[in-house]
């Protein structure tokens, strides 16, 4: 009998995955966590039945999520990350040399276990020198930050159920006041496709564009994630996401990537006009 992973896009839209084997599987006190064996997506993480990452398809999320604001702020040194249990956010991140600190927070030990035992690849680089990481509640951790930080990625799941505070106007300004003066944050975003998810993605971009002075949305094809397209958001106290892009330094690390360019990093906020509207509706 054939075993098949589904996960619910919308109410009439489900996707499926053909499973070898189903690796793992625990209920914590915050999520179900379950790990998957599959012939086209290699292991697949998923959290309360919806896929967070595939072994085939983890890069497209993890560069975009990392390598555009870094490619933009000129001197980024301390970091904040806001979820990104599985670790592969922490591993783009290591890359750079000039970085000096990467505070992972994650509300969930078990991911981490998790992903350290069957996502080694992912979870490569959360034993750097540099990583510190902090089981706690983002939202707690966060009000107690001041001027701490160059970037802040939330790498969160989506805005409903255990990441529903992630995404509201005081985690929002909450992440404003952890920034220096010319700090970065980037956020996923979710899909604008679904009718759901679209009306998520507008409320997050909504607050956004009310607190920080350049608020920017940028996508990505995953395919695995609803639609196959996502989006993230750019938010930042000073830099432009492309008018301040440095190409020609980014080319310089000599950083092997597998989706990301500089090149793409400048189409990637060049949206679809059904996009745009959306979020003119907003801003």
């Amino acid at each position: 009998m054939e075993l098949w992973f589904s996960e619910f896009h919308a109410p009439d839209v489900k996707h499926s995955i053909r499973v070898n084997n189903h690796l793992y599987s625990k209920k914590s006190e915050f999520q179900q966590i379950d790990i998957f064996d599959t012939p086209e997506f290699g292991r697949v993480l998923t959290l309360d039945g919806n896929v967070i990452l595939t072994e085939r398809d983890e890069f497209i999320y993890d560069e975009m999520i990392t390598h555009v604001p870094m490619s933009v702020h000129p001197d980024i040194k301390d970091i904040l990350v806001i979820g990104a249990g599985d670790g592969g956010v922490v591993k783009e991140l290591a890359r750079y040399d000039t970085v000096k600190r990467i505070d992972l927070v994650e509300m969930d030990p078990m991911v981490l276990e998790a992903c350290r035992e069957y996502l080694p690849e992912n979870a490569s680089r959360l034993d750097d020198d540099r990583v510190y990481i902090y089981f706690d509640n983002a939202l707690r951790f966060i009000r107690r930050c001041k001027d701490e930080y160059d970037l802040i990625i939330v790498d969160s799941t989506d805005p409903f159920g255990p990441s529903e505070g992630y995404f509201t106007r005081e985690f929002y300004g909450s992440c404003y006041n952890a920034l220096h003066q010319d700090g970065i944050m980037v956020n996923q975003q979710g899909s604008p496709f679904f009718r759901h998810d679209a009306l998520a993605m507008q409320r997050s971009h909504h607050l956004i564009a009310n607190i920080f002075p350049v608020s920017r949305v940028y996508q990505a094809h995953i395919p695995t994630y609803a639609a196959g397209y996502w989006l993230f958001g750019f938010a930042s106290k000073k830099y432009h996401p492309v008018d301040d892009l440095d190409p020609e330094k980014w080319l310089k690390l000599n950083l092997e990537t597998n989706y990301y360019t500089t090149k793409l990093h400048v189409g990637a906020f060049y949206l679809p006009a059904f996009l745009e509207r959306m979020l003119m509706e907003v801003e």
